[in-house]
């Protein structure tokens, strides 16, 4: 059965696009739902009263002058499921989160909670609320009776511009241009037929438009409710925001930090469409709505749209964008060979191809990779094409990975090739043997590597035998070009290389695999192997710690199996998981697998290269991809996800029979560690035309969250032939927090124009540490056991008593991050906020009922102190003396975690310091005890890993506690509850950055 919800549900399909027309309804009334804290639910008639002072429903047992709420007592409205009776479980799963509402009010901070037939209802009454809430004091104009607005001037002005005639009215072609060109994206017919529904209900069919109903058309078709009620959440000016509105909603709800009012102005000056606006400062709905569309505030963080990592590590410790069969444009065996896939390919910031040499006809080799290629492509044509474009998209190293299938004489010429055309940017040097890693990509920078095999040291010859690989011998056999049959016994085969085309492989030495133990042993830095996805896989399911071991000195290259003849991919996050640095794709093949690739190499500028999590580089760590949870010294994260509304959707292709109108749904899927990969997906948004509303919340836990990535889907639920609308992929990394546009992409990754979804995000950490659990107040009252890290015994004496030393420090960090973590939460969700709102929304919070009220009670912020308290003068409501204890605990644990938190992190480090020493023991050790010896090496980079793991959470623990410190008096002064604020730390000494754990 479809899961599905409809949004019209708007009497007369009214759509609410101005603060005036939320009051209107609210005038006229509706039926709500009113909750009991029984859990029961009772149907009642609510509607505001003419003079607008106080919202009454019917029928009721009550006297008519007590079935009511003043407006003025009104402390807050808050939307969704935010109190203890719409959470309580009897409810919980009866009606949508986005349906229910409460308003909180009086004295005793009572709440009447209200569940809505559709979230438009919900908005509706929730803005006309706030809105009377904020001018309450003074009599609100009636609604339509106030002077020009702000937006009404702008459009006026843009009609007198192209009222050319000066006559008043406009042909409605021009006025229909004019809204596109206003509203890019927008369809012709959707302008169309606004007009003549307007000029029906008006009486004033003809070929032109007056002004009026121009305004008229372009508000009702150009306003986005649910940026509307945004606006309105945060402007304290009615219908626009003004400087401190805007600085407010950067800081408080986008997580900018250092935002001035003269940044706003900027945003203002840049955004605002009217002179007006921009002159004194005003940002409206237009403005508003241009601002959430434009690149200053997209999803994915600017920061990596440049080279932003460390790029000076061994080249080992980055995952490599790499091609296979890059020349290809269509499948393996039906595609043609053709020299603009490897423009393409590099033109993406590939940085590893594969080259496959076979003799060519005119005695040069050439590449090519299929049977039936209708023309197969000079090997001296690629080589000129990659010297003209290796370092278009990215000046770091790119690999030529050779794949040998000519003649001798044919290598030669390759090599004499290979170096005339590339000269200086050919990498010959030979490694070092006495370094212990590979150079970094920074020391590579416009540099050719070339992989490939290596002649022996013994050989003094022009050409010898060396061992090959599999990869390209399936292909040989479909092309009838290979009548050897695999050698006796079932050793490996044997191909004759010419010492020119050895001598030019120096720091990718192709070698083959035998096993790890092996490797661990007598493999040499600059050495490399390649595996099929066959091999790969097995290894990644039956030993994935020591494939992430060996990954950590050594380069491997993983390609897809020859089964694959229809070209397409693996799923590179299998081997990414484990540390594998080269997933060799099949560029010419879109779909989700690509998108994961091109999604994960955008995070570092589109270098290439992307820095591997610590967890699989550090030399004394241990990890394990099939991880079921939490990861030591990694704060797991809780991303919440709210899906509100998408916009310009395109139909599906092949969906020409169905007509013009979509059934959407989005798919937000996570991938990464298995213990991370999650798909989740909104209601179907039914007959919504091209921007349909889902406004749905979805959640996801994230234990590593250097390694997850998160894709959007855009779904047809009633489709004819293909239901794919739309994805956009993107690092988990890279997200920004707040309200956020995504920038739709077709299935090849080719951006859509105008085609958008806006979400909200919201990142914290996951509370505590343990295994997920219920949220809300029921789950936080309910006992859960405490999880500590635990080391296991190696039956050493000596290593088991260091190990023992650790326990209670690792107890003692567990029980600070964690108190503070569960003080938090309480806090929060007492100021009927969900565990993603910071420390400044909670205090603003707290503000806002105080100052709604002209008989609140005193309740001030000491700012002087460094950990200030919050304190009442005064009789107080209960629900404000909870809110009250819960600060002070949470001050309280803030306190005791950072006064204690150097001296827990000091014991941590010196138990590990001398966990490290017995580390340096481990050759002899290992010697002696043998298998025993490998075992203890595991425990003690599993110990040792712990303890930085630990460690490094308490020094993030205690960054945020500072943090939150700052927020509390930064809001504090900023909304009038804190006295003494001229002792505000200094953001600056909180947020120093954090030292690095020593390794």
């Amino acid at each position: 059965k479809k899961k599905t919800v409809s949004f019209s549900t708007m009497p007369n399909d009214r759509k609410i696009n101005s603060t005036a027309a939320c009051i209107s309804f609210m005038l006229e009334g509706c039926e709500l739902k009113k909750v009991r804290s029984n859990s029961r639910m009772y149907s009642r008639f609510f509607v505001l009263d003419a003079d607008m002072r106080s919202v009454r429903w019917e029928p009721s047992k009550k006297d008519s002058e007590k079935a009511k709420i003043e407006i003025k007592s009104v402390k807050e409205v808050r939307v969704g499921k935010k109190t203890p009776v719409l959470r309580s479980n009897g409810l919980s799963d009866q009606f949508p989160d986005e349906c229910a509402f409460s308003i909180i009010y009086g004295d005793n901070y009572e709440s009447l909670d209200l569940v809505a037939s559709s979230a438009d209802v919900v908005s509706a009454w929730v803005m006309g609320l706030r809105y009377l809430v904020s001018y309450g004091k003074h009599t609100p104009e009636a609604p339509g009776t106030s002077h020009p607005s702000l937006r009404t001037s702008w459009i006026s002005s843009v009609f007198d511009l192209a009222d050319l005639e000066k006559s008043g009215r406009i042909p409605v072609s021009r006025a229909v241009q004019l809204i596109k060109a206003l509203n890019p994206g927008m369809k012709t017919s959707t302008i169309e037929l606004k007009f003549k529904e307007l000029q029906k209900a008006s009486e004033r069919p003809g070929m032109e438009v007056a002004c009026d109903l121009f305004v008229e058309a372009y508000c009702e078709l150009c306003t986005r409710p649910e940026i509307f009620f945004l606006l309105v959440q945060f402007s304290s000016n009615k219908e626009y925001l003004g400087l401190k509105d805007l600085l407010m909603f950067l800081e408080v709800e986008q997580g900018m930090e250092g935002v001035t009012e003269e940044k706003c102005l900027e945003i203002v000056s840049k955004y605002e469409p009217s002179k007006e606006g921009r002159e004194k400062g005003y940002l409206a709905i237009d403005g508003f709505t241009r601002y959430l569309l434009s690149a200053d505030c997209s999803i994915f963080d600017p920061q990596h749209r440049k080279v932003c990592q460390d790029m000076a590590q061994p080249l080992s410790h980055y995952y490599i964008s790499s091609a296979h069969s890059a020349c290809l444009l269509e499948d393996n065996f039906w595609g043609r060979s053709d020299i603009s896939g490897y423009i393409s390919a590099l033109g993406l910031g590939c940085r590893s191809i594969e080259l496959v040499l076979w003799d060519g006809p005119e005695g040069e080799p050439v590449v090519y990779t299929s049977p039936s290629a209708a023309s197969c492509v000079p090997f001296r044509a690629v080589v000129g094409l990659i010297d003209q474009h290796a370092f278009s998209a990215s000046a770091y190293p790119l690999i030529l990975c050779l794949v040998v299938r000519c003649s001798a004489p044919q290598q030669r010429l390759a090599a004499q090739c290979l170096r005339k055309t590339l000269g200086e940017k050919l990498y010959l040097e030979p490694p070092n043997p006495a370094a212990s890693y590979l150079p970094s990509p920074e020391q590579l920078k416009g540099r050719i590597l070339i992989k490939g095999k290596k002649l022996p040291p013994d050989c003094e010859d022009s050409e010898g035998e060396v061992s090959d690989e599999e990869e390209g011998w399936e292909l040989a056999r479909r092309l009838g070009q290979e009548d050897r049959e695999p050698p006796e016994g079932g050793g490996p085969r044997r191909v004759r290389l010419s010492r020119e085309l050895s001598e030019l492989v120096s720091l990718c030495q192709a070698v083959p695999f035998q096993d790890f133990e092996s490797s661990r042993r007598g493999q040499r830095y600059w050495e490399m192997c390649s595996f099929s996805e066959v091999e790969a896989g097995r290894f990644a399911n039956e030993c994935p710690a020591e494939l992430v071991s060996y990954n950590k000195r050594f380069l491997s290259r993983i390609y897809p199996s020859p089964m694959r003849i229809d070209a397409s991919n693996m799923n590179p996050q299998d081997f990414w998981k484990c540390g594998c640095q080269m997933v060799a794709m099949n560029y010419q093949t879109p779909g989700l697998m690509m998108d994961l690739n091109a999604g994960w190499f955008r995070q570092n500028g589109a270098c290439g290269y992307v820095l591997r999590p610590a967890i699989m580089r550090e030399e004394v760590s241990y990890f394990s991809a099939n991880a079921k949870d939490s990861l030591p010294g990694v704060p797991a994260q809780l991303l919440h996800l709210k899906v509100i509304s998408g916009q310009n959707l395109p139909k599906p292709k092949g969906s020409g029979a169905k007509g013009e109108v979509v059934e959407p749904y989005v798919c937000a899927e996570i991938h990464g560690i298995p213990a991370d990969c999650a798909e989740h997906r909104t209601k179907t948004a039914l007959q919504s035309g091209d921007n349909p509303v889902f406004d749905e919340s979805l959640e996801f836990q994230i234990n590593l969250p250097e390694l997850a990535v998160l894709r959007f889907v855009v779904l047809d639920d009633d489709y004819i032939g293909d239901e794919f609308i739309a994805q956009y992929t993107i690092p988990f990394e890279c997200l920004q927090p707040g309200y956020r546009h995504v920038p739709l992409q077709s299935l090849a990754g080719e951006p859509l124009p105008h085609a958008t979804l806006f979400v909200h995000v919201a990142i914290t950490d996951r509370r505590g540490g343990g295994k997920g659990h219920r949220r809300g107040l029921a789950g936080r009252r309910g006992r859960r056991v405490r999880e500590y890290t635990s080391t296991k015994a190696t039956g050493i004496k000596a290593i088991d008593e260091v190990f023992r030393t650790a326990t209670q420090p690792l107890r003692e960090a567990t029980d600070l991050r964690e108190n503070v973590q569960n003080a938090l939460v309480s806090f929060k969700e007492l100021c009927g906020l969900t565990p993603a709102a910071n420390m400044k929304q909670c205090i603003l919070t707290v503000a806002a009922w105080l100052l709604h009220s002209d008989s609140a009670p005193s309740v001030t912020l000491n700012l002087a102190e460094q950990y200030p308290p919050m304190e009442a003068q005064g009789p107080i409501p209960d629900l404000l003396r909870k809110v009250l204890t819960a600060y002070e605990t949470m001050i309280q644990t803030s306190r005791t975690l950072i006064e204690s938190a150097d001296a827990v992190y000091g014991k941590l480090i010196q138990a590990q310091q001398a966990g490290m020493d017995f580390h340096k023991e481990l050759p002899r050790i290992e010697a002696k005890e043998g298998l025993r010896g490998r075992k203890l090496q595991k425990a003690l980079e599993s110990f040792a890993w712990n303890i930085t793991g630990q460690a490094d959470l308490l020094k993030h623990a205690k960054a945020e506690a500072l943090d939150n410190l700052w927020q509390i008096h930064n809001a504090g002064q900023s909304c009038g509850i804190g006295r003494n604020g001229s002792a505000s730390p200094e953001p600056s000494r909180l947020r120093a950055p954090l030292e690095p754990i020593p390794e």
